[in-house]
């Protein structure tokens, strides 16, 4: 077998790779964001490599990633699956893996191709080595870069695997390179995160924006509508004319006309079933999903940018959709549901504002 170092020319949808006694670190976001955080769940969700992929070309019948995942548990819940490493060859799912069982694809197709492994989106995952039996090259890289930001949705909770979340099935529909910073928990309108994105380089941009800030009880509407001007100002000075895309929540109707902050339904828990509630009192400048989809169309209408557009998150999942395909933990779409909005996405998107 043939050890090939994980380089940068490798590795696609992070924005930094740290060295490690053991190997590397993707991370999501720069070491200068990192240094301005104080949260330790973004912390976290930047070292969960949603989107990250490695991607090369070879004739290798066998390839071997050797990595060392971090596991998160929270007391009270059950525990959560085995992180899934997806193989695509050639734009196709080949073939998946967890790294307890040991991250192996042997037999595949003898021809030159390209390989794209998914890493886990929800696992903090570590580089430790690749191995292969044939040599290895960088692939090139696709035409255009989609660059978007949002919360655990667009990290890919519920997802069945990391190339089956809502964006990326999103990016390899529109042949696209995706650079994905959904942060769970952590679409906050930081303005770290708005220089993160002004800073990386991209042709597309979209930012989904509302539920983390209604499920926190973050801020009232009169620092709501700032923020998102100052956000996207912050982005303009890095993609003064890219397709710029705000996408308003997902229905969800916990948080639809009722406030955060949002918590687990303990009574749920205590019988080992996770389940979210929200616990907010409604008042006139309190944040609702119905407030903030409002207030978006309405920052957008007024900046009068030609190149800034809209989307409304119910066109993407509805109240429709809720009935057919129910949040399971009242917060987070499912696998199922992954791939509607993905395909839902894929046609107003990319067959508009990103055509």
């Amino acid at each position: 077998m043939i050890t090939t170092p994980l380089t940068a020319d490798l590795v696609r949808g992070a924005l930094e790779l740290e060295e490690t006694p053991r190997g590397l670190v993707a991370h999501r976001l720069p070491a200068r964001a990192r240094a301005q955080n104080t949260d330790p769940r973004l912390a976290m969700a930047d070292t969960q490599p949603a989107g990250v992929r490695l991607r090369f070309r070879t004739t290798a019948a066998v390839i071997e990633l050797e990595t060392l995942p971090t596991k998160i548990e929270y007391p009270g819940a059950p525990p959560r699956p085995d992180g899934v490493y997806d193989l695509l060859v050639d734009g196709k799912l080949a073939a998946q893996a967890t790294a307890p069982g040991g991250v192996r694809f042997a037999g595949l197709p003898g021809h030159l191709k390209d390989v794209e492994i998914w890493l886990p989106h929800n696992e903090i995952t570590e580089l430790v080595a690749l191995r292969t039996d044939a040599p290895v090259s960088p692939a090139s890289t696709l035409d255009r870069v989609w660059l978007h930001h949002g919360s655990s949705i667009s990290q890919g909770s519920n997802a069945v695997s990391p190339s089956t979340t809502w964006a990326a099935l999103t990016a390899v529909s529109a042949g696209v390179e995706l650079v994905n910073l959904g942060f769970s928990g952590n679409a906050m309108l930081d303005p770290f995160t708005a220089r993160a994105l002004r800073d990386t380089p991209a042709d597309l941009v979209s930012v989904k924006i509302g539920i983390n800030i209604v499920n926190a009880d973050l801020m009232r509407l009169r620092a709501f509508g700032p923020a998102v001007h100052g956000f996207l100002d912050t982005i303009r000075e890095g993609h003064p004319s890219a397709p710029l895309l705000v996408v308003s929540p997902l229905y969800c109707p916990i948080h639809e006309r009722t406030p955060g902050p949002g918590d687990f339904d303990h009574d749920a828990l205590a019988s080992g079933v996770v389940r979210f509630r929200a616990t907010g009192v409604p008042a006139p400048d309190k944040l609702t999903l119905e407030v903030i989809r409002e207030e978006l169309a309405r920052i957008v209408a007024q900046r009068e940018d030609p190149a800034l557009h809209y989307l409304d998150g119910l066109s993407l999942y509805g109240p429709a959709d809720y009935a057919e395909f129910p949040l399971p933990d009242e917060l987070h779409p499912d696998g199922a549901s992954h791939r509607l909005i993905a395909s839902r996405f894929t046609e107003l998107a990319f067959g508009g504002p990103f055509a």
